[in-house]
């Protein structure tokens, strides 16, 4: 309880129900509600106020009225044991138990929650989670002959909504209540509330506990602490809670009975805070199982009194155009006209979302659907993430990692953003190391993500967003340490020990690097040297290797010293250049398409630890070459690894194109079967980029792929078609369609690229024998215009000549 209480006398004149306490039933997050709250308590003054929540939160409810408090935020319960287990009871601005205690906190009058409390809770909804995991372990016949199973939980809103003839709950409630308006005078501020008990009465006398066998202990627990405050303060006490619980508030029971409801109850030791909640999470159904579709709409209803569609609609203009749309005073004028039209023709009592929605598109969309899923997202959901203050109870490791967002200016956001950190700035290195550590502590507030700019080592590109469940993330790490950075420690080396295969702990190095976290990497290290040395599989050195020639690499940008890695990384890659040709044959195709995605994996890792291991650079590379060679030379290997195998050391200036046109030649011989030679060409132009260049710029090549495509049995090609179409469809659609050109006139004849030359010596239509200087000569003054050489003759870098075909 807060707040001073004070003499119960009854104040003449005050409107109250005869002989019991003011009962205010309420829709969860409902504006309409939480202004019918607002007035009834202002004209009620009661003694003290209950609400509907976990009432381990009555000492975090001062904080409400603290400026540094903004909604939406939400109670987060966790048990002290379990941190992820947990719940939350979300309140908006325009939430009525959110009104209710920010009146009782102005007007100095004494607040409680006397909902069950959190600690049973929590500990009910995990006996739940167990029975229902048994029960989906059991078969149906175990469960013949059992009970029938529980209804399907009844949503009273829905059930008056149809009663009333509205198809929509949404829309009934929102001309019922949110566009309820008096004729003439102010009105009875209890009326509503009234009309409301009494038909949730009547649904309760039908539907019993409505499918929510659990609401018979929490109303138990209720009517305990209604009749504690009732004794406390004379009757004078007002209950604000769900509609749905009035009835059974308001139902003759005996102190006993409700006691030996609660008995027995499953309890665990709970924690309670404020976190900030969003807006995209009140639509969704969390918290009090009331999740509302539009909550920036509620909370524009609740800000805007009056006039609240042509404000509504102002504010629609003014995000289009900040989108470059054309919308003039005009457009919302008609668009105000039109939504009031549509709610006369539909019976409304004033234009509601579903109008004003039907409006923007009409007139400021042009019909189109697109503009105005920015307006949902935007406006009708919104993005707003709340705030709570400083004092507010956190774990160590919350206070820290909000400390260092505040120092890097890195601040929580709900809607998804991208940033781009260069490494070099002192700043930047310091953010992407917290979103590293927090990625190894299971806190997914960033994720890497494909830079538009430059791909070098010392920039990376993120992804962030902030979710309320990452409070409950942060709590749950909390049980390694008090810092961020001592936590991420302490997590990586735990993971070290637990690790049981090479390429898991390898990737932990890199993670550890990334992060800067030098006091694990030790741990890491030894788990790394012993893993490797047991391991003799091929393929788990190979998919070990990448991880770290990646993590050599952050050695000159994060001031890292990897010296005892690259001895690692070496050892391994010599252990994978013994072992690999043996390992390459006798494959199914799906072993031998993971072994050439791993030897792709291992050449680019090679280069890499080239570069990082300068003593040991030539060795490797020879001994690289050598396996590559052996691979791309013996007919018992795959053939996607071998002409992958040709195709590397082509790309690396390692083979000749004549020797490539020799293993081309052998491998598409009429000896080989045609699903070899098709995986051949998969390995050496396929699934690699240039692949499709290689074969427009080499027509020897082209050749030798189309004799042996056009050799191919009728009966087997249809076995080696989809291998062809999956390498020739990842070509762009300009490859593709100038190999079609190539392959119609025919390749070059005497095996050399030349320009318009077919088979039989003609040329081909469009095409000249010979290179026409001067017809080439002829764009030099356009180019010249295009480079801006004003006229001045433009000449090569080398030798001074022209520009031109004749140069």
């Amino acid at each position: 309880m807060t707040g001073t209480p004070r003499p119960a006398a009854p104040r003449p004149g005050t409107p109250r129900r005869p002989g019991g306490p003011l009962l205010l039933g309420v829709r969860h997050h409902g504006p309409g509600s939480a202004r019918a709250v607002g007035a009834a308590l202002e004209a009620a003054r009661p003694g003290a106020v209950l609400i509907e929540g976990p009432p381990e939160g009555d000492a975090l409810l001062p904080l409400a009225i603290d400026e540094q408090m903004r909604p939406p935020v939400a109670l987060l319960a966790h048990a002290v044991d379990d941190p992820g287990r947990a719940a939350f009871w979300p309140l908006a601005g325009f939430s009525p138990e959110w009104v209710a205690i920010r009146w009782a906190l102005a007007h100095d009058v004494p607040v409680r929650f006397i909902d069950l409390p959190a600690a049973h809770s929590l500990a009910m909804a995990e006996k739940e989670e167990e029975r229902e995991k048994e029960e989906a372990r059991r078969g149906p016949a175990d469960r013949a002959g059992e009970a029938v199973p529980a209804p399907v939980p009844v949503d009273p809103i829905g059930v008056l909504a149809g009663t009333a003839g509205y198809d929509d709950p949404e829309r009934w409630w929102e001309d019922v209540v949110e566009h309820r308006a008096h004729d003439g005078g102010p009105g009875d501020p209890l009326a509503a509330f009234a009309a409301l008990g009494e038909a949730m009465t009547a649904l309760r006398e039908v539907y019993g506990d409505g499918g929510h066998p659990r609401d018979a202990v929490r109303e138990a627990y209720m009517r305990i602490q209604l009749r504690t405050a009732r004794k406390e303060f004379d009757d004078d006490v007002a209950v604000v809670c769900g509609a749905w619980h009035v009835p059974a508030l308001e139902a003759r029971t005996t102190l006993a009975a409700d006691r030996a409801l609660l008995k027995g109850l499953p309890k665990v030791k709970a924690e309670l805070t404020w976190v900030p909640w969003t807006h995209q999470r009140l639509a969704r159904h969390s918290g009090y199982g009331a999740g509302i579709d539009s909550p920036g709409w509620y909370a524009h209803l609740f800000a805007s009194p009056d006039r609240p569609v042509e404000r509504w609609m102002t504010r629609v203009a003014g995000l289009l155009r900040d989108e470059d749309r054309f919308v003039s005073s005009a457009h919302v004028i008609e668009a105000v006209r039109l939504a009031g039209t549509l709610a006369a023709m539909r019976g409304r009592p004033l234009a509601g979302l579903s109008e004003a929605t039907d409006a923007v598109r009409a007139v400021m969309c042009e019909g189109s659907d697109m503009p105005l899923a920015l307006v949902r997202d935007r406006l009708v959901v919104g993005s707003t993430l709340g705030e709570v203050p400083d004092t507010a109870p956190a774990v160590p490791l919350q206070r820290d990692l909000t400390r260092r967002q505040r120092t890097l200016r890195l601040k929580p956001e709900a809607s998804e953003r991208d940033i781009e950190l260069d490494l070099r700035k002192d700043t930047d290195a310091a953010r992407s190391r917290l979103l590293h550590r927090l990625r190894i502590l299971g806190v997914g507030w960033g994720e890497p993500t494909e830079g538009r700019g430059s791909t070098g080592t010392f920039r990376e590109s993120w992804r962030l967003r902030w979710e309320p469940e990452l409070y409950v993330r942060v709590a749950e790490a909390g049980i390694w340490g008090t810092t961020v950075l001592s936590a991420a420690t302490a997590r990586a080396e735990s993971a070290a020990l637990s690790a049981t295969a090479l390429a898991d702990v390898t990737a932990l190095a890199e993670r550890c690097l990334l992060a800067g976290l030098p006091d694990a990497l030790p741990v890491v290290m030894r788990m790394l040297a012993d893993r490797a040395a047991l391991d003799t599989d091929v393929g788990h050195l190979a998919d070990a290797l990448p991880s770290l020639a990646r993590a050599l690499r952050y050695g000159d940008v994060r001031s890292t010293d990897t010296a005892a890695l690259g001895e690692v990384a070496a050892g391994l890659a010599e252990r994978i250049c013994v072992g690999l040709p043996p390992a390459c044959t006798g494959l199914d195709d799906e072993g031998a398409a993971a072994l050439r995605r791993q030897v792709d994996g291992v050449h680019t890792a090679v280069g890499l630890l080239a570069g990082a291991v300068p003593a040991n650079a030539d060795g490797l590379r020879e001994r690289w070459r050598a396996v590559l060679h052996k691979l791309a030379a013996r007919d018992t290997v795959a053939g996607v690894i071998r002409g992958r195998a040709a195709r590397l050391l082509l790309d690396d200036g390692h083979l000749e194109q004549d020797d490539a046109a020799r293993l081309m030649g052998l491998a598409l011989s009429t000896g080989t079967p045609p699903a070899e030679a098709a995986a051949w060409i998969e390995g050496f132009v396929g699934g690699a980029a240039g692949g499709g260049m290689l074969l427009v710029h080499d027509e020897r090549l082209l050749a030798l792929v189309d004799t042996w495509l056009s050799g191919v049995a009728p009966d087997t090609f249809t076995d080696v078609l989809p291998l062809l179409r999956r390498t020739f469809s990842a070509y762009e659609s300009g490859v593709r369609r100038t190999l079609g050109e190539l392959v119609r006139r025919g390749p070059a004849a005497g095996g050399g690229p030349v320009a318009g030359a077919a088979p039989d010596g003609t040329t081909a239509p469009g095409f000249g024998p010979v290179l026409d200087g001067p017809r080439a000569d002829a764009v030099l003054p356009v180019l010249r215009l295009l480079l801006g050489l004003d006229g001045e003759a433009a000449t090569t870098e080398n030798d001074g000549q022209p520009l031109g075909a004749t140069g």
